[in-house]
């Protein structure tokens, strides 16, 4: 029998998402969730303390909630023939070849060994190409000089997303390649920076902007007309906020850095959206690809794609309970296995269950105080599991 959505679910999940709203909590939010051809968003609270309300169509930063967008742009370009998943990436991205590889992650930046080989497309895609954030990292007494380093280039790869900082494609590469890996292609998982990276490569590969091969591959098949690395009408924008011990104060306006194109398109972290357009790009995937991609790339952009020692060693702080797939994350245990997706640290949630046709996406516009999603999230996903029939 196929599920939906029953009225009393739906309407614990309306309760689930005023319980979290408020000007000491999270000042607005949407929260989407869907099971096949139901669906029931809510819109609660406003864009800004004292602003106007909130809408189902308004736009918020989602932040990490880009990297499946990435992902899948990665995969249509490889089905295109621009570029192979096992090729080296030196020959769209020469400023990576002949890497130099930290002898120890936390040790000096002139003790260093070659990469053992190439790195792959597929090594970004999974972020097993070297180098990225790791739980390590940010329970050292000190920064490693490594992290330093980066922390002076303009990458923001390391930290929150900055698209203001951040320079030109090609002057971010050249930044970026002057800091040697942390650990050998193909070895290890870090967080983060191998979508960066890859929105670099998908551009070159296809001869324009990352913000044309998203549009041109993803958002106007898809119909996600709302969908962009700025906002043409900011005030559909939520203001974004983070917490302090004083209350919330704000991190980036309206009229902010997502209010103009920036320079330097983060295939890891720069988009904003709308919960209906995350919706057209979860059920693209839920239908086997069409029009995007054939069922076979979204088999493997869906499935477990790192080893058990991976998981446990490198994982722990950002995968606890999930695995890494293309981009995105799958969860690996309990009643919810194969369901996957990823969360956004400026708010954002976004999750697929293929077992049960589901997608719940929950936008808010208060920054994560932690790797791990504030309760509305993980309590919204709970209420939509609920909602089943």
């Amino acid at each position: 029998m196929t599920e939906r959505l029953t009225d009393e679910g739906i309407a614990g999940f309306a309760e689930v998402a005023a319980s979290h709203v408020g000007v000491d909590k999270i000042p607005g939010l949407v929260a989407l969730i869907a099971c096949g051809d139901d669906v029931h968003v809510e819109a609660r609270g406003a864009l800004t303390i004292d602003g106007p309300s909130v809408q189902r169509d308004s736009l918020y930063r989602i932040a990490s909630t880009t990297k499946p967008v990435t992902g899948a742009a990665a995969l249509a370009l490889v089905e295109e023939g621009l570029f192979s998943l096992d090729e080296p990436v030196d020959r769209l991205l020469p400023e990576l070849a002949e890497r130099r590889v930290l002898r120890h992650m936390d040790g000096p930046l002139n003790d260093m060994v070659p990469a053992d080989r190439p790195i792959t497309a597929r090594d970004l895609l999974t972020f097993t190409f070297g180098f990225g954030m790791t739980a390590a990292m940010f329970g050292s007494p000190g920064p490693w000089p490594v992290v330093a380093a980066a922390t002076e280039l303009p990458l923001s790869t390391l930290g929150p997303p900055s698209p203001a900082d951040q320079p030109d494609p090609d002057q971010w590469m050249e930044a970026f390649a002057s800091l040697p890996l942390l650990a050998q292609p193909g070895e290890r998982w870090f967080y983060n920076t191998g979508a960066s990276v890859l929105g670099v490569l998908l551009a070159r590969a296809a001869g324009s902007s990352l913000a044309d091969v998203l549009r041109t591959r993803i958002f106007e098949p898809l119909g996600m007309r709302d969908t962009g690395f700025w906002a043409s009408d900011h005030r559909r924008l939520a203001t974004a906020y983070r917490s302090t011990p004083v209350g919330l104060q704000v991190w980036d306006e309206p009229a902010g850095q997502w209010s103009r194109p920036p320079a330097f398109g983060d295939g890891a972290a720069g988009l904003i959206s709308t919960a209906d357009d995350l919706l057209a790009f979860a059920r693209m995937l839920l239908r086997g690809g069409v029009p995007v991609l054939s069922a076979d790339s979204v088999k493997e952009m869906t499935r477990d794609q790192l080893t058990p020692e991976q998981r446990e060693r490198d994982g722990k702080g950002f995968l606890d309970g999930r695995s890494w797939a293309f981009c995105q994350s799958v969860v690996t245990e309990g009643p919810h296995a194969g369901a996957y997706g990823w969360d956004g640290g400026l708010g954002s949630s976004w999750l697929v269950d293929p077992a049960h046709d589901l997608v719940v996406t929950v936008l808010t516009q208060r920054l994560f105080d932690s790797p791990t999603p504030p309760a509305v999230h993980s309590d919204l996903q709970a209420a939509a599991y609920s909602a089943l029939s």
